[in-house]
């Protein structure tokens, strides 16, 4: 590998099994948005064979990319804000790319943890009698749960491990608990049997919505994927650690959604007169979701400053705690739609990283470089693909003042991350080939 050490490299004996990365991945899928994944799903008239064919294409299309970046992290032992150096250069993957990964999971782990925190707040109201939860009891709870949750991902890898060993098979127990209590009180057998809906919104729909519940977390896999021994372990991490448990999710989201009406595990559970299982559902179920995001974006933010993986507890527990401060304060409410843009433009990432490596590299591990300096194509291509990635997945629609001067900005079309990332990688190529040819560096 033509790289000098750059602090963030995995020992050897740091290697996991694939047994335990395919547990991070499960837990990562095994949270409230994958149930109201589902519940969109069957609400957009879906039957439960198209549900099925979407989630199965959805996260077969962010597995293939996935593994395409685990494998590359995997030979190279690097995350993936460091390893994006070989497609966009020491700055461009410093100064864009580690920013860009730093403010979204910064951003997404205190909406989590406000999530949690509201949630635990009204259980503790309820307990207590004295109705609904008030904004400081609220914001209290938000930051006693983003501290410990804050608290494992500065484990690291390990912290993650021994997190997802104990709570994805309660989550599995609790989540079966609520279906089959929702069916027996609502006579859930006859109105699945009955579902027939008049209008489907199709399998493009199914697709983009699968896509998006997992997008960012197919890209900043190479932080996770670096610790397997293999590349055969990449590959079965991620098909069974996201494939089966990801159909499990949405498909209990949408029988939930069919048959009560709603898709929150814990609103159901609250409604069979079990509120604090209900609770502990959701609290385990944001938990195991949310160090992921403290994590990768500490190993942001590491790059961003120029310190080295020794370094990592504390630069993620400023990036946890900076979510945590700015959910507890609801700040965040402000900020959704730019960090629903921002998850948007991170996966055309994938197209210029998995086109450096494995097109242009020919996916040997010698002949991966960390470039110097700023890399025009891998820009280049990796804002063109992000451009693409917002006009087709309708993200530019959040924000209508745009829209209503410029409608070409929103031409929805197939899905967008994945359009996104289909343009970066053939630009990518295209430019690559082409400076070379001019026998430029």
């Amino acid at each position: 590998m033509k790289t000098t050490n750059t602090g963030f490299e995995i020992k050897p004996e740091q290697r996991q099994s694939w047994q335990s990365i395919a547990m991070v991945w499960a837990g990562g899928m095994i949270c409230v948005p994958c149930l109201m994944v589902g519940g969109v799903l069957s609400q957009g008239g879906l039957s439960i064979g198209q549900i099925v064919v979407s989630i199965l294409i959805g996260y077969g299309l962010i597995c293939a990319y996935m593994i395409c970046i685990g494998m590359q992290a995997c030979d190279t032992g690097l995350p993936v804000s460091v390893m994006a150096a070989g497609a966009l250069g020491e700055k461009g993957s410093k100064y864009v790319i580690s920013l860009i990964l730093a403010i979204a999971c910064i951003g997404w782990f205190g909406i989590q943890s406000a999530t949690c925190g509201a949630a635990f707040a009204s259980m503790v109201a309820g307990m207590l009698g004295i109705g609904t939860a008030g904004p400081v009891m609220t914001a209290v709870c938000t930051l006693i749960w983003g501290i410990i949750m804050l608290a494992t991902a500065c484990f690291g890898f390990k912290g993650l491990k021994w997190l997802n060993y104990i709570a994805v098979p309660l989550l599995v127990i609790v989540c079966i608990y609520g279906v089959v209590a929702s069916f027996i009180s609502n006579d859930g057998a006859s109105v699945l049997a009955a579902y027939a809906p008049a209008q489907s919104a199709g399998l493009v729909f199914g697709i983009s919505m699968t896509v998006a519940s997992f997008a960012l977390g197919g890209v900043i896999s190479a932080d996770y994927c670096r610790f397997a021994k293999s590349r055969r372990d990449v590959v079965k991490s991620s098909i069974i650690g996201v494939i089966p448990a990801g159909l499990f999710m949405l498909l209990m989201g949408a029988v939930m959604s069919i048959v009560t009406g709603q898709y929150d595990i814990s609103a159901i559970l609250a409604s069979l007169g079990v509120p604090v299982i209900g609770v502990i559902a959701l609290v385990l179920a944001t938990w195991t979701t949310n160090v992921t995001n403290a994590y990768s974006g500490g190993l942001a933010l590491s790059n961003l400053l120029g310190f080295d993986e020794s370094r990592f507890k504390v630069t993620t527990a400023v990036a946890g705690g900076a979510g945590t401060v700015l959910a507890a304060i609801g700040l965040l409410n402000m900020f959704q739609s730019f960090l629903s843009l921002m998850s948007a433009i991170i996966p055309p990432l994938a197209g210029v990283i998995i086109a450096a490596y494995w097109v242009i590299g020919k996916g040997k591990r010698e002949n991966f470089e960390l470039k110097k300096g700023l890399s025009g194509p891998g820009l280049a291509a990796y804002l063109a693909g992000a451009f693409i990635a917002c006009i087709t997945g309708g993200t530019f629609a959040a924000f209508p003042v745009l829209t209503t001067a410029a409608p070409w900005l929103n031409l929805p079309f197939f899905v967008g991350p994945i359009n996104g990332i289909a343009v970066s990688f053939i630009i990518y190529i295209i430019l690559a080939k082409l400076i070379k040819k001019g026998g430029t560096q």
